[in-house]
């Protein structure tokens, strides 16, 4: 394989003398391979020259792969000026990592409105075909690509090409998960570990290196690294060649050169092999090709493309009768999607106007209008000689009625109350045909005695007090996450006493993960949330913090009723071992002790 660097810069392009050598244009690689397969990764500022270079030079028509590391404008700003994007005749497949609120093609058509540049991308002359992208592996022609979500604010993947028998990284852009600006020995082998895996025996890898260590301790939560941290994972990881990218667009040339110069004279000085360069506009590296080498393809991973239809443009939804502020919540969630909300005032009507819409999604309300349920579930039934219709039919009710005389027509349930935010994300997985991996915590059998004893200690919105404060530290730390929380579940909320790593008060019931965790006596550990049905969809999990990984043990009351737990937090999947979760549960003891101290006695006495 071939790569050559057409931007190199980090966040926005610089155009200056000082930064001839090593360039202002923000993230564009080119990558071809033996066979002569065209991949870009990344479309900055440098794709302009790179898209011209293309279109100079045979062959024609020009066709290729571009690989989107994520959305950020420096990484896709060059998409309107990338020449053969304009061609006809011309094909691009277009890959990205998945995102929740909107599919591939419309995030990159935000960026190319007419408020913002001339013309759209329905003008572009190409044939684009977009991909939106998970954790996993797939195939380019005669490339493997694997693909894992690196540690940034906003969802990014990094990928790895496999090709005529060697390896590239590209890792850009991710910051420590330890956010340290050099990770230690045990931080290698414990939480950076999943990085090192992915990075393990490349032969080159193009890893993000914006910062020095000292610049880091101003920029922590940024999703930037530091050259020491680069080099530390290349070097536990056995890579061949570390090419340093994303410079800062503070850096000049020269700053550039002392950098790579200190960091190759400490590796001399460690004895290592490493080699090192700062990745410069036009620099070609040729990894040549090996053979009789078994590529680490044969590791099986799951699929990385999710196939799915993007765009829910041309569907609609129908709404039978059903209770006013559910109904209220429904037209706000399907006109936060663009989708047509037809109603009926009469079954008959109702019946009729679905012959003659086909909605995407049928929903009713069993507890509202029972008959209308029944009576539209047969009618669609008959009319599909007795199988599944084709269009869902979804039922609002209070909990799930299996004792419905169509349950067996009923494609999900909606269960009131719900949110506008739960609602707008069920529907776009039903119009989709995709299955919707978010659930709400079931309500517990003794719901009401739970919430009077919580109500009854007189915790809920009090000021932050270090009794509670001292544990969650002292939590994150032990367990070396992130983020640790003791949080109560209310009515339909949940409301932390204690934050460290994250300054969040309150937060909706429907998307807590400790109102699932009150349901069990036990730890509840979530290693990885993408591949937990519960939480794959979670507005904190596709969304900010992003969170990957979970775990909570419940706090009991006087009573000994779950009214809480103590948890932590991390972004990346990971356990926690037998000792780890033991010190979980003694920590959380601690709480409990905490809540019956002095400060809590009066409410003790107020239970008997």
């Amino acid at each position: 394989m071939k790569v050559r660097f057409w931007g190199t810069r980090g966040s926005i392009a610089r155009s200056s003398p000082d930064v001839l050598r090593y360039g202002g244009n923000t993230s564009c690689v080119e990558v071809r391979t033996a066979a002569g397969t065209l991949l870009v990764i990344d479309c900055g500022t440098g794709a302009h020259d790179l898209g011209l270079a293309l279109m100079s030079a045979p062959p024609q028509p020009v066709n290729g792969s571009l690989l989107i590391s994520h959305t950020h404008w420096d990484h896709i700003q060059g998409i309107p000026f990338f020449a053969p994007l304009y061609v006809p005749g011309n094909t691009w497949d277009i890959y990205a990592p998945n995102g929740l609120k909107q599919s591939l093609r419309e995030t990159l058509a935000g960026q190319m409105q007419y408020t913002y540049f001339p013309i759209t991308l329905e003008d572009l002359g190409a044939t684009i075909r977009y991909h939106d992208l998970v954790e996993g592996v797939f195939e380019i022609d005669d490339v493997t690509v694997r693909t894992r979500y690196l540690n940034h604010p906003a969802l990014t993947l990094g990928y790895r090409l496999e090709a005529d028998g060697v390896s590239i990284v590209y890792s850009c852009d991710h910051e420590s998960v330890c956010r340290q600006p050099i990770p230690s020995e045990t931080e290698l082998r414990g939480r950076e570990r999943r990085h090192v895996e992915f990075l393990e025996g490349a032969d080159l890898v193009i890893h993000d290196a914006q910062y020095t260590a000292t610049e880091y301790a101003n920029k922590i939560g940024w999703g930037h690294s530091t050259t020491d941290y680069a080099v530390a994972v290349c070097r536990a990881a056995g890579v061949k060649q570390l090419a340093l990218t994303h410079h800062d667009p503070t850096r000049d040339d020269e700053s550039i050169d002392e950098i790579v110069a200190r960091t190759r004279a400490e590796l001399k000085r460690l004895g290592h092999t490493l080699t090192l360069c700062a990745a410069a506009e036009g620099q070609t590296i040729d990894l040549g090709t090996v053979t009789d080498v078994q590529s680490a393809s044969k590791r099986i991973d799951s699929s990385a493309v999710l196939e799915i239809d993007g765009a829910i443009e041309g569907y609609s939804v129908f709404m039978g009768a059903v209770r006013p502020e559910a109904a209220s919540v429904i037209r706000a969630a399907t006109g936060a999607e663009n989708l047509p909300l037809v109603s009926a005032p009469s079954v008959e009507e109702a019946i009729r106007s679905v012959d003659a819409e086909r909605p995407s999604v049928v929903i009713l309300d069993a507890d509202v209008a029972p008959k209308e349920t029944d009576a539209i579930c047969r009618a669609l039934r008959t009319k599909g000689a007795g199988e599944e219709p084709q269009m869902p039919i979804v039922v609002i009710a209070n909990q799930d009625d299996e004792a419905l005389d169509v349950s067996d027509m009923v494609a999900d349930w909606l269960i009131w109350p719900f949110s506008e935010q739960f609602a707008r994300t069920k529907i776009r997985a039903w119009v989709l045909r995709t299955k919707c991996q978010w659930l709400r915590a079931r309500i517990p059998d003794n719901e009401v005695q739970r919430l009077a004893e919580l109500h009854a200690l007189d915790v809920l919105d009090t000021e932050p007090e270090e009794r509670f404060d001292r544990i969650t530290r002292i939590a994150s730390e032990a367990l070396e996450a992130p983020i640790a929380l003791f949080n109560l579940v209310d009515r339909d909320r949940q409301w932390s006493k204690s934050c460290f790593g994250v300054d969040v008060q309150e937060s909706s019931r429907e998307v807590a993960f400790c109102a699932h965790a009150i349901l069990k006596d036990e730890v509840m550990v979530v290693p990885d949330t993408l591949l937990d049905r519960r939480f794959a969809d979670n507005p904190h999990v596709a969304g900010e913090p992003r969170v990957r990984f979970y775990a909570g043990c419940p706090i009991k009351s006087p009573g000994r009723l779950p009214i809480g737990t103590l948890c932590v937090v991390d972004m990346r999947p990971r356990q926690l071992d037998g000792r780890e979760i033991n010190l979980l549960k003694d920590l959380a003891m601690l709480v409990e002790k905490e809540l019956l101290s002095p400060a809590g006695r009066d409410a003790v006495d107020s239970l008997g």
